[in-house]
């Protein structure tokens, strides 16, 4: 079922109103619901359209594929994501470094595990669609983000924002990452959000220079 890069999986058509909107809610939902139980090389359209209470032909109007269902459930995930991101860092414009990282860690951390069985469902999906362009675009939104707001450290100055950012970028990703990819203990994961604010913050304070 690999595609590429995502191309041709746009929805049919978007939900204009709280009605349709509510049905598209609902597909995703049962998306969601298909893949925990029955994994994605079960899924099927009909299935999904059995568990959201929606004929096939509703859910065609809006997804004309599996694969164009599947992108627009990834893409719902991912948005809110970057959206926790950037409004974390946001908020933490002319804070310390150390209130930067908290801000930060704690709202990616929320995001990825607040339903870490969606987050891990989702992660094959995105393997699976190889949906590089829309990730390329998810990250990008990230990296303005946080470059614009380690810019404002009150605390602290760098030389290589774009480098500073990108390996700050790749701290808080990868452990997350193989957390989706592995199953830790429920002991470590409850740990994430501390040990992810030790190394970002270590790296970040090792690169900086006093203001």
């Amino acid at each position: 079922m690999r595609t590429d890069n995502g191309q041709g999986l746009n929805a049919r058509k978007q939900p204009q109103q709280a009605r349709s909107q509510a049905t598209v809610d609902a597909i995703f939902d049962a998306t969601i619901q298909v893949l925990l139980a029955e994994g994605l090389q079960r899924l099927t359209t009909i299935r999904v359209a059995e568990r959201a209470g929606v004929s096939v032909g509703t859910l065609y109007q809006y997804f004309p594929q599996k694969q164009a269902l599947l992108f627009a459930v990834l893409q719902r995930h991912l948005e809110r994501v970057v959206s926790a991101t950037e409004a974390a860092a946001g908020s933490a414009h002319n804070a310390t470094l150390s209130a930067m990282v908290k801000a930060v860690v704690a709202a990616f951390v929320k995001a990825k595990t607040e339903n870490l069985d969606e987050s891990r469902a989702l992660y094959a999906v995105a393997l699976e669609l190889d949906s590089r362009d829309y990730v390329r675009e998810v990250q990008t939104r990230s990296r303005v983000a946080l470059e614009a707001m380690l810019k404002t450290a009150s605390d602290a100055q760098f030389d290589d924002i774009p480098t500073t950012t990108f390996m700050f970028m790749g701290a808080l990703a990868g452990p997350v990452r193989s957390l989706l990819e592995n199953k830790p203990p429920p002991s470590m994961i409850r740990k994430l959000r501390g040990q992810l604010e030790s190394l970002c913050l270590g790296y970040l304070e090792r690169e900086a220079r006093p203001k």
